[in-house]
């Protein structure tokens, strides 16, 4: 491994936490860093590590100038991203983050040529959003060649984060997403239902603006995309119901009401709620010609796949500093990285008669 200095900025967060204490535990000493001081310095000095505070409206070259590689965990990435991306091409770090936004992804993407002429990788979505869905992805791919549509999924019951929470708050107003024809394509809530086996069990689900969208679509080339998660029918309703109204909870005032009341009220899982809520994660590829492969992994709980994760891929680009560009997990490290965290098991595919199949 090489001796670059590296950041975890957002460190105070939960997530950022998770992840610093788990560098420390393997040994790593990344810089903890986040806008306040006062916030950041209590963590680092019990982990004994280095920290810094600034804010992303100016990063300025004692921030980052001598730092090789920033894993970015302080959201709403829809507002940070972009900074935060911006200071790394410009002072040329490596960037991570654990985003799940569909946003991000595409301008990470659109930053390709960029990030190859800076030589450094951009890579957003080093967590739970989307390396298992996005490796499962490319397994498919590569099991179905010819593939024109491609659904994932996953069933987890890990409970929100602060973060998470007020991401998924931001992105209500603007409905659900899928690709089609190589092209996002904006839906009303609930517009794709259908009934999945994640593990074993049959249950209604729907699909969701989740991050795959993007990322899957630049791993593999299949032009229509949806993702999927579990769903009770009544809870189904109400999604659908939330179309008349949903332009209201875009509102400033609203989102700000319901943002503060998730600062008061959550905390994020404990340790032994992560540890009892594992996760399935599915999927399926099919061609023209009616062609059909279904795939399955077991992992750990979704923060803790993030931890391992992030960290699994800091790791390899602190010891491959040569790579560059835009990268989705499974382009960078192959699909077989999901495999590899603590608490997954291997990808089992199974091609599945036409027939069986209910339409999406």
């Amino acid at each position: 491994m090489t001796n670059l200095k590296w950041m975890i900025y957002g460190a105070n967060g939960y997530t950022g936490e998770l992840i610093a204490r788990e560098a420390v535990k393997r040994g790593l000493s990344p810089i903890l860093a986040g806008r306040s001081a006062e916030k950041i310095r209590p963590l680092a000095n019990e982990l004994g590590l280095e920290c810094r505070s600034f804010s992303l409206e100016q990063i300025r070259a004692d921030a980052l100038g001598d730092v090789g590689l920033v894993l970015h965990c302080a959201g709403p990435f829809s507002a940070t991203a972009e900074p935060m991306m911006q200071a790394c091409l410009r002072y040329g770090c490596h960037y991570l983050d654990i985003t799940g936004e569909v946003e991000v992804f595409e301008r990470a993407a659109a930053l390709d040529d960029r990030a190859r002429t800076a030589g450094i990788v951009l890579i957003p979505g080093v967590g739970f959003d989307v390396i298992p869905t996005d490796c499962l992805a490319a397994r498919l791919k590569a099991a179905l060649p010819d593939a024109n549509h491609l659904a994932l999924g996953f069933d987890s019951r890990s409970g929100f984060s602060p973060g998470t929470a007020k991401t998924s708050v931001e992105a209500l107003p603007q409905g659900s997403m899928v690709r089609r024809k190589g092209k996002l394509v904006k839906t009303p809530l609930a517009t794709y239902t259908r009934t999945i086996a994640f593990g074993h069990e049959p249950k209604m689900a729907v699909a969701i603006p989740w991050g795959d969208v993007s990322t899957a679509w630049h791993s593999t080339g299949i032009d229509n995309i949806e993702v999927y998660i579990p769903m009770s029918p009544r809870k189904i309703a109400q999604l659908k119901r939330m179309n008349l109204f949903r332009g209201v909870l875009g509102w400033s005032w609203v989102q700000r009401l319901i943002k503060s009341r998730i600062e008061r009220d959550l905390k994020g899982p404990s340790d032994s709620q992560r540890q009892r809520h594992t996760t399935w994660v599915w999927g399926e590829v099919r061609n023209a010609k009616g062609e059909y492969v279904e795939g399955r992994v077991h992992t750990a709980n979704g923060y803790d796949v993030t931890v391992s994760g992030a960290l699994a891929v800091t790791e390899h680009l602190l010891a491959q500093a040569d790579a560059s560009g835009y990268h989705t997990p499974s382009t960078l490290m192959g699909w077989a990285l999901v495999e590899q965290l603590p608490g997954s098991g291997t990808i089992e595919l199974c091609p599945r008669d036409e027939a069986r199949q209910p339409a999406a």
